[in-house]
């Protein structure tokens, strides 16, 4: 799936992106500032997330509730320097809870990554929108 998207629109390409998703293990790639968390907040919202949600940046994983008692773990691994650090805080076992995981920032931890996933790619275009490209991994 590509689409575009404006902000007014991201309720919409949320429930979209959870029902197109086969997997739960969310992959968040794209600038710094093009609504990686955004995005990642109003998806927590549609799963039913009652908690604030924001970005881990500094303490890499977030834990979340929904109202149905699903667990959603959200990362950032932006600022980490070694996928060392990752599995220091027990990352593996996040990715194979079969609870949702979103993961900002990926790249940083490429080699710890579970094949079946969901890759989100967003880009920004000249009318101030967003461009977003989902792909089931298998």
């Amino acid at each position: 799936m590509i689409k575009n998207y404006s902000l007014e629109q991201l309720a919409e390409i949320s429930k979209e992106i959870i029902n197109l998703s086969k997997h739960k293990i969310l992959l968040f790639y794209g600038e710094m500032g093009v609504g990686k968390t955004t995005l990642i907040k109003e998806i927590a919202k549609q799963l039913g997330v009652t908690d604030t949600v924001s970005s881990p940046t500094f303490s890499l994983v977030n834990e979340y509730h929904t109202t149905k008692n699903i667990k959603v773990f959200h990362f950032d691994f932006y600022r980490i320097d070694s996928e060392e650090e990752a599995l220091d805080i027990g990352i593996e076992e996040y990715f194979y809870s079969d609870n949702w995981c979103f993961i900002e920032w990926p790249n940083k931890v490429e080699n710890l990554l579970p094949l079946k996933s969901v890759t989100i790619s967003i880009t920004t275009n000249s009318s101030q929108q967003r461009t977003i490209e989902l792909k089931n991994n298998e």
